[in-house]
């Protein structure tokens, strides 16, 4: 981990993508402000990982929350990676309130964390990796608005990168892609619900998705962005590894 990286927040880091991604920062050598509704799991990431790792109780969707842990913490990185798991259905077995869910967390929390890191704002050379997913490529049909909330993480992450250049904030911001895999309990249950709708068994779906994605992989392609102060703005990240996209 690059010197300038001491601190970094991890919205989301209590299960996942977001534990992965909060002990591979702790092993590189930054502290992580681990956000999370859960207060148990939080203390038992911080029993795995350490003093290093601060267990923060909270609901990252709320303004007041980021607007708190930034001012308190000061973080160099921010990695925006709090979201619910969709529910399994086609479009017409879908209710508004089913299909709009990502949009209420995934969206949201990426919104409010990274309208709170312009205004704040970060330190200069600071970094906000915002988590949106292989499926803004490809979409996903049986996830309900799940596709579109994290196609539109892409949006508000370029539409904030051109806010920190016009304003000379120094501030990169970036968006990580992770394929599906069925590491996670969200990726678990939608390779089931794919298998299924092809009438395949869960095994021979898999092998189609070969290699499949860790997420320690995920955690490991976080460190490495962190330290890249490359012009790419946008990554795939799957099994094969990390690859820039446009």
């Amino acid at each position: 981990m690059s010197d300038s990286i001491r601190t970094a927040v991890v919205t989301g880091a209590s299960r996942g993508f977001g534990r992965a991604i909060a002990a591979s920062l702790v092993a590189s050598g930054a502290r992580v402000i681990g956000v999370a509704r859960d207060e148990q799991a939080l203390q038992d990431v911080r029993v795995e990982l350490g003093e290093r790792f601060v267990p923060v109780a909270a609901d990252a969707t709320e303004e007041a929350v980021a607007q708190k842990v930034i001012r308190v913490y000061r973080p160099e990185l921010l990695v925006l990676n709090a979201g619910a798991t969709p529910p399994l259905a086609p479009v017409h077995e879908q209710t508004w309130e089913t299909f709009s869910r990502n949009w209420e967390t995934d969206t949201k929390q990426a919104f409010v964390w990274i309208g709170a890191a312009l205004r704040e704002p970060l330190p200069p050379g600071s970094a906000v990796i915002a988590m949106s997913s292989g499926a803004a490529l490809a979409g996903s049909p049986l996830s309900g608005g799940y596709a579109g909330a994290k196609s539109t993480i892409r949006f508000i992450r370029a539409y904030a990168a051109e806010e920190s250049d016009r304003a000379g904030l120094g501030i990169r911001f970036v968006a990580l892609l992770p394929r599906l895999t069925p590491a996670t309990g969200l990726g678990q249950q939608a390779v089931a619900g794919y298998a299924a709708r092809q009438g395949i068994d869960v095994e021979t779906y898999l092998a189609g998705m070969a290699p499949v994605l860790t997420p320690e992989q995920v955690g490991k392609a976080v460190v490495e962005l962190a330290d890249d102060a490359g012009s790419a703005a946008e990554y795939l990240v799957s099994g094969a590894g990390l690859k820039q996209i446009g």
